[in-house]
């Protein structure tokens, strides 16, 4: 008889839950336009769902310091061509380390440069990858990393 008191008394919470307690709502990156999020005042609004990011450097053959008015004209360059490609970019700094062949650590500042964009289609991902290419000459880079909607790629 205990036991199925027990089992009564169970039943009844789970169903009280259910009708008092309101669900959580999931803000996931799927489902509308904005980002999953539905109900909200964003319902309707104009937004961008993707980002492609390129990590400038402040070396070149990756460990010799360049001066900072050098970064900063291959960082206006990134702003230009970002702003050009997706109608407008940022710049935020940051600082990088890598561990070498002989198991030092290298650091270096870096500014990434990065620009949302409404549509990525082939031609706006290889004007960015063509772009890295050649960031990654001029500054006697091994690679040169860029960042398309969350995802690391080394351009070599």
């Amino acid at each position: 008889m205990k036991r199925k008191n027990w089992l009564i008394t169970a039943a009844i919470v789970v169903l009280l839950t259910l009708v008092f307690v309101p669900a959580q709502q999931s803000y996931s990156a799927e489902g509308n336009s904005a980002a999953g999020i539905t109900g909200t005042t964003l319902d309707g609004q104009f937004n961008l769902s993707h980002v492609v990011k390129i990590y400038v450097p402040s070396t070149v053959k990756g460990s010799i310091p360049i001066t900072e008015e050098a970064q900063q004209r291959f960082v206006d360059q990134a702003l230009a061509k970002f702003s050009e490609w997706f109608g407008g970019a940022t710049a935020i700094e940051g600082e990088g380390a890598w561990v070498d062949k002989d198991k030092t650590l290298i650091k270096e500042n870096v500014t990434i440069v990065y620009a949302f964009a409404e549509n990525l289609d082939k031609k706006s991902i290889d004007q960015v990858v063509v772009y890295a290419k050649q960031l990654k000459k001029d500054l006697a880079q091994s690679s040169v990393s860029i960042e398309v909607d969350g995802k690391m790629y080394f351009i070599e």
